[in-house]
């Protein structure tokens, strides 16, 4: 960012992470490098969407999994309610599942939890000059997820009941018949991770069994009745 004199204005950044080790640490890391200014720090993704109203950073980096409200619904709250504010998640895997629902949301880039002062300050310049802070494999994954039939004829449904994309998204695979095992190969994850989401969609729509969620499903819209 420039000054009205030419002089370059340091990166105004909040950091968002549930665990406090690493969310102080990425802190502490942060105050050392050029051109960054620390703003704040959040616990989960409500008190994230919360600060960025208060302090308007330029960036925050995101963390994936929080409680409350996960990092891919902050994102998309933050990048609708605050469109000057850019997101970079953190992750701690760089094939994370949830990677891409959250750069669907308006994440402009990414860094895993191990990346050193200078992929950071990349990150942060690289978002902020309206550029995508990705690397090449994971641009060319999105392409590849992209270019899938799936993801281009599917309409964006907004999730209800404080449903994350991806819990939506293991719903509408329910709805249409698909087994645990199945819908792990296809979202390419593992069955206990699809159980996980089944067990906290339940939870929140207060859902007892799979006849229900697909009742549920077609009655929210998530899935379209069969023309005969």
């Amino acid at each position: 960012m420039t000054g009205a004199e030419g002089e370059k204005k340091p990166a105004r950044v909040l950091v968002a992470d549930d665990q406090t080790v690493v969310r102080e640490g990425i802190v502490m890391l942060l105050g050392l490098l050029p051109g960054v200014e620390v703003v704040g720090s959040a616990g989960d993704g409500e008190e994230a969407v919360r600060l960025v109203g208060e302090l308007a950073p330029d960036v925050v980096l995101m963390d994936l999994r929080m409680p409350r409200c996960d990092g891919v619904e902050a994102t998309r709250r933050i990048r609708a309610r605050y469109p000057g504010t850019q997101v970079v998640v953190l992750t701690t895997f760089a094939d994370d599942e949830s990677l891409f629902p959250a750069l669907r949301a308006g994440a402009r880039g990414y860094l895993t939890k191990d990346a050193g002062g200078d992929e950071i300050v990349r990150a942060v310049e690289s978002v902020l000059s309206g550029n995508a802070g990705l690397s090449p494999s994971i641009q060319r994954r999105l392409l590849e997820r992209l270019s899938e039939p799936e993801a281009r004829e599917a309409a964006p449904v907004e999730a209800p009941d404080g449903l994350t994309a991806r819990e939506a998204e293991v719903l509408v695979l329910i709805a249409e018949g698909l087994s645990n095992q199945e819908i792990a190969r296809k979202l390419h994850v593992s069955t206990a991770t699809v159980k996980t989401h089944i067990n906290n969609l339940f939870a929140k729509t207060g859902l007892k069994d799979r006849a229900q969620a697909v009742r549920y499903a077609y009655a929210k819209g998530l899935v379209r009745p069969p023309v005969n």
